[in-house]
């Protein structure tokens, strides 16, 4: 055995591995980010309660969408919190067999899943929206959909 490379090769093992780390700040701005939006869910969550009378069928349709947007992202968030981090005995059960394509597609979902509700919200809503922001997000849509078949 190479006693020489022994101690090179274990220090920068253990730095390569260390390097995780680095990643701490970004996940923990993540979870900030999903109390931003749990917070976000809440408010429209009140505002859709208190004014569920005055809002009427589309206005209610709206704010519905509008929670499972925020919802959604918070979703799309988790995921991207819990399969970047280090095993843990309460991680879901499908991140301990998923590899890079499988967690590729599990976040794919939820972003077509989200440009679907804004689509369907511009569309309820189309007699106020400009024709080319309409034709914009379908179009960003479509290549949602495209892409995930890739």
């Amino acid at each position: 055995m190479n006693t020489s490379t022994t101690p090179k090769s274990s220090w920068l093992g253990t730095a390569v591995y260390a390097s995780r780390w680095l990643q701490a700040p970004i996940y923990l701005g993540l979870i900030v980010a999903q109390c931003v939006y749990v917070w976000q869910f809440l408010r429209e969550l009140y505002h859709l309660v208190a004014h569920a009378n005055e809002l009427g069928e589309t206005g209610i349709m709206l704010a519905v969408l509008g929670l499972i947007d925020v919802a959604m992202i918070a979703d799309l968030l988790l995921m991207a919190i819990v399969s970047g981090w280090e095993p843990h005995p309460d991680q879901p059960e499908w991140l301990s067999h998923a590899g890079a394509g499988v967690l590729k597609i599990k976040l794919a979902m939820p972003l077509i899943g989200i440009s679907s509700v804004h689509l369907l919200k511009t569309f309820i809503n189309a007699q106020n929206i400009p024709l080319q922001t309409m034709a914009a997000q379908a179009g960003i849509h479509v290549i949602f959909r495209i892409a995930k078949g890739h």
